[in-house]
């Protein structure tokens, strides 16, 4: 009876470990976190505009921010961007 020799598998590097580790947690990052971005604007009455966007369109809202002294009341536009 003839025996073949085993095959080995070589382990990954560690650059190999360490370059999988990095794409692995910045996906888990942007999963999370989400890309988003937002953007301020001050109307001549002083009132405050928040638009937030996410990266994809799935999450946008607009908050409407009254200041007054050291107050501050936001609250969420029902109009879409």
């Amino acid at each position: 009876m003839l025996r073949e020799p085993m095959l080995r598998i070589r382990p990954f590097s560690s650059a190999t470990k360490s370059a999988r580790l990095a794409a692995a947690l910045t996906v888990c990052g942007l999963l999370a976190g989400g890309c988003a971005y937002s953007g301020m604007a001050v109307t001549p009455d002083g009132t405050v505009v928040v638009a937030r966007n996410s990266l994809l369109g799935a999450n946008r809202k607009i908050f409407v921010c009254h200041v007054a002294g050291n107050d501050l009341k936001c609250v969420e536009s029902a109009s879409s961007p």
